[in-house]
């Protein structure tokens, strides 16, 4: 399948890079896009790709590819718009936008939204070891502990190239474009708190959610949200699932932690499941699922299939076959209203305005 790439920043070099070399069986990079000419040249050069190109409109216009990965930071929106109505398929990693209006203006067409951790060996072991244990309807709490150091220091093993080629006023430009996007969202009046609560929701959050998705269905409730420390801080959301239960997220920006760490533990009447990942950059690192039963025995699984590449495999089938996705723009907008939903009861709670679609 020939594909083009939108965005060659740091998920493009550390992860999609390098599984798109190791998978040339499935994909040939024929274009690819940043605003940076010199990523731009970087990602061509490291991929064999022929075009290079520094819009997305250049890129559509000169064409040479049928499916498109839009890995660009931000909102997606826009550039899957776009795509779509050139016919092209999509690979749009998280998240879609930042507005339900954004999905709304959508045209139909083949979407997948890349929430990788769904596809995850031990997140599918555990969604079947839950089915067999009756389904949502047995989960007692769903409790998830995020402990998120820096970028740098998370990519630092990557040696990432550097974009200073952008003109500053084309990010000036960009930069008030998606705080236009977060007023739409937010409302014109909604505080920095609750901006940053929102961009996190959206930026890493929104992993957590994918798994409520995928064990429960969306939040039915969202009940209590709080943050606390200097931003980004951290965050604290719990709410009811939809057939039985509750859950909690707490999420902890800490600088100089260690390493990377997600804990999803789902309790159910007779055990526990317990997902443990590594950081998302670590290619192959196994995510380490914990069967905790009768007896309080304890069986530890994992598989060091890269979740990506089984994402990436996942999108193939989807486009060659018709192998639905396990995120469609249905679900990519469940996660923007949840995002909103859990800004605006911080709002109420801490009696800050808010407007626009939360409202």
């Amino acid at each position: 399948m020939k594909i083009a790439l939108v965005g060659c920043g740091a998920v493009t070099q550390a992860v999609y890079a390098p599984l798109l070399s190791r998978r040339r069986d499935l994909f040939e990079v024929t274009a690819v896009c940043d605003l940076s000419r010199t990523l731009a040249d970087a990602a061509g050069d490291r991929l064999g790709a022929p075009g290079r190109h520094t819009s997305v409109d250049e890129m559509l216009d000169a064409g040479g590819f049928e499916a498109m990965l839009v890995l660009a930071s931000g909102s997606h929106g826009d550039t899957v718009r776009r795509a779509l109505a050139a016919g092209h398929a999509v690979l749009c990693e998280k998240p879609l936008a930042l507005t339900r209006a954004e999905v709304a203006a959508l045209p139909e067409g083949r979407l997948m939204v890349g929430y990788m951790k769904q596809y995850d060996p031990a997140v599918r072991r555990a969604e079947a070891l839950l089915a067999e244990l009756g389904g949502p309807e047995r989960i007692r709490s769903v409790e998830v502990t995020v402990l998120h150091p820096s970028g740098e220091s998370q990519l630092a093993f990557a040696h990432l190239a550097q974009a200073r080629d952008v003109p500053a006023d084309l990010l000036a430009a960009l930069r008030a474009r998606e705080d236009a996007l977060v007023s739409r969202a937010l409302g014109e009046d909604a505080p920095a708190p609750v901006r940053d609560l929102y961009a996190i929701t959206l930026g890493s959050v929104c992993h957590d959610l994918s798994l409520l998705r995928r064990f429960t269905g969306s939040p039915a409730e969202i009940s209590h949200v709080e943050t606390w420390g200097d931003a980004p801080g951290s965050v604290e959301i719990s709410g009811r699932l939809p057939a039985a239960g509750r859950f909690a997220i707490r999420w902890h920006y800490l600088e100089d932690y260690p390493a990377y760490r997600e804990t999803v533990a789902v309790h159910h009447d007779a055990g526990t499941l317990e997902l443990v990942f590594p950081s998302p950059y670590l290619l192959n690192a196994p995510t380490v699922l914990t069967v905790v039963s009768g007896g309080e025995s304890r069986a530890e699984w994992r598989d060091v299939t890269e979740a990506f590449e089984a994402q990436l495999a996942a999108f193939h089938a989807f486009v060659t076959g018709g192998t639905p996705p396990l995120t469609d723009r249905a679900g990519a907008l469940e996660d923007i209203v949840t995002a909103q939903r859990v800004a605006a009861r911080y709002a109420v709670q801490h009696d800050l305005p808010i407007g626009g679609e939360a409202a």
